[in-house]
């Protein structure tokens, strides 16, 4: 677990956020929570100061998954209660994550970097540009290999495409480097990721694409 001690009085009043803010949204079920629980040691190992905030409609299911999982210190997880669509807290009016952000970064010294799982939501779920600095969109080889070819603003917008649970594809009905390959012309060669984030299959590389992109490291 990271070490760093919460922030005594917390940043000066006013003081803009410093954390690198990443965004990780897809479908219902396609392995968002399991792709973070994946990530974090990664992370870690790496020497990343992180925490976390996860977002659900009426539940704080998910963050007391990630807080139960002894991966990580719970007070590094908050939670966000959308209460309407899940979209509408990370797109249209996403004050409620800002301030998750805000406050997790008042309380631990140095935090580098920030995740933000949305709810399970649709193809068209995207990310406030407010809330964060770079998002991915997790979806899965079992919701079928024609989503790719549907072409979902999540999907075309994201910086990152996560193809998810690749060890499925074989019980599904799913040849993976076709819908890869749909994955990557629908998104004119844009990165696309192929993960199975429960044997840590792909989540190395995820981790670099993070790391490059918002911490500017190699």
């Amino acid at each position: 677990m990271l070490d760093a001690k919460p922030l005594e009085g917390g940043k000066p009043a006013g003081a803009a956020p410093v954390a690198a803010r990443v965004g990780i949204g897809g479908p219902v079920g396609s392995g968002k929570t399991a792709l973070i629980e994946a990530l974090i040691p990664v992370l870690q190992r790496r020497g990343i100061n992180f925490a976390i905030v996860t977002n659900d409609l009426v539940t704080r299911e998910d963050a007391e998954r990630i807080r139960r999982s002894g991966l990580i210190d719970p007070e590094r997880v908050s939670a966000v209660e959308a209460g309407a669509c899940p979209h509408t807290v990370i797109r249209e009016d996403p004050t409620l994550n800002i301030a998750a952000g805000d406050d997790l970064e008042a309380k631990f010294v140095g935090l580098e970097l920030v995740l933000f799982e949305s709810g399970g939501d649709n193809l068209a779920s995207t990310f406030s540009l407010e809330l964060v600095d770079w998002w991915m969109f997790v979806i899965d080889v079992a919701g079928g290999d024609d989503i790719p070819r549907k072409k979902g603003p999540g999907l075309l917008r994201c910086d990152l495409l996560v193809v998810n649970k690749v060890d499925l594809a074989p019980h599904v009905g799913v040849v993976l480097e076709p819908m890869l390959k749909d994955a990557l012309r629908v998104r004119d060669g844009r990165p696309v990721i192929a993960t199975n984030a429960r044997s840590g299959e792909g989540v190395e590389a995820v981790a670099d694409a993070i790391v490059a992109a918002v911490l500017f490291r190699a």
